[in-house]
């Protein structure tokens, strides 16, 4: 039987919040892309990550709807378990190509381009309030990142965010796909709390690179 280990990752300070993270370690067992869509689906995550080849970093992601070239939280949480079960590439290697993936402290880190995670939509509310407000999805379609400044200067972030996939996933706890978006939009580094309790950490890098980092924990 296909074993999955569940992580959170993009937790909080206190170890809260956190988006939880399907992790197929033996990609091997579920070869198929068709096999694996149904299982991400049946498990019902955001995300589900298929780990095919740890030495090389070789891994798949899908949603419980669609397979991504590129997703924040499973790279980074799927570079967590391999550093802890010993194995620890430099880069990852999703559909996109080559991620690099490093530790600092608490945080593991990876570094995507904002090209890999187009047609997330950030939008600008006035205050942290107004986006914590938003009711569950809001009204129309297509992928909203809402985002408001809690301290401008210090470059810290409210933010919430709803695929609108019509896949069940109502609303993402934390997301390092539409992080890197909105680091990108800004051209600065951000100190992202999102959801229930979540943080995300990101810096702007040269050509439409951005680095994101976050801490991972067992569900």
């Amino acid at each position: 039987m296909t074993q999955v280990v569940v992580l959170k990752v993009f937790c909080g300070p206190d170890g809260g919040g956190g988006n939880k993270l399907g992790v197929v370690q033996d990609g091997a067992s579920v070869p198929g892309q068709h096999d694996r869509q149904a299982m991400a689906k049946e498990l019902g995550y955001s995300e589900t990550v298929f780990v095919d080849d740890a030495e090389k970093g070789a891994v798949d992601i899908y949603t419980p709807s669609v397979r991504l070239p590129f997703a924040g939280h499973p790279l980074v949480g799927a570079a967590w378990l391999l550093a802890r079960a010993g194995v620890a590439p430099a880069a990852l290697y999703p559909p996109a190509g080559p991620v690099p993936t490093w530790v600092e402290g608490d945080f593991t880190w990876i570094r995507g381009h904002v090209d890999w995670a187009a047609g997330r939509h950030p939008e600008q509310y006035d205050s942290g309030a107004a986006v914590e407000a938003l009711p569950a999805p809001p009204e129309c379609t297509g992928w909203l990142y809402a985002w408001a400044w809690r301290d401008e200067a210090a470059g810290t972030v409210r933010t919430r965010a709803f695929p609108r996939r019509g896949d069940g996933i109502v609303e993402d706890e934390a997301t390092g796909a539409a992080a890197v978006v909105l680091t990108h939009h800004l051209g600065r580094a951000l100190d992202v709390w999102q959801g229930v309790g979540s943080q995300i950490l990101t810096q702007a890098q040269p050509d439409g690179w951005v680095a994101v980092g976050g801490r991972v924990s067992y569900a």
